[in-house]
């Protein structure tokens, strides 16, 4: 299977985060997504959620002013 990506560029918080949320609720654990967004507390925000959530966040880059984040779906998540 190939790694959804979800495309959030010009969306602020919270919108990224629900979208990643809804994108998640959708694979199967261990399977993985990428987000890519424009609003630089994303950086801040999908770490923490990824924490709190028990998801993996495998990588967060920036290039241009786009941050590009590549999560794994944990079996052992927490609800969202």
């Amino acid at each position: 299977m190939s790694t959804p990506t979800i495309d959030c560029t010009g969306l602020n918080c919270p919108l990224p985060i629900l979208r990643v949320k809804k994108a998640i609720d959708g694979i199967n654990a261990g399977e993985t997504l990428e987000l890519v967004a424009t609003d630089p507390g994303s950086v801040k925000d999908i770490a923490a959620w990824s924490k709190q959530t028990g998801h993996i966040l495998l990588e967060s880059t920036e290039a241009a002013g786009k941050f590009r984040f590549v999560i794994r779906k944990s079996a052992r998540s927490a609800k969202g």
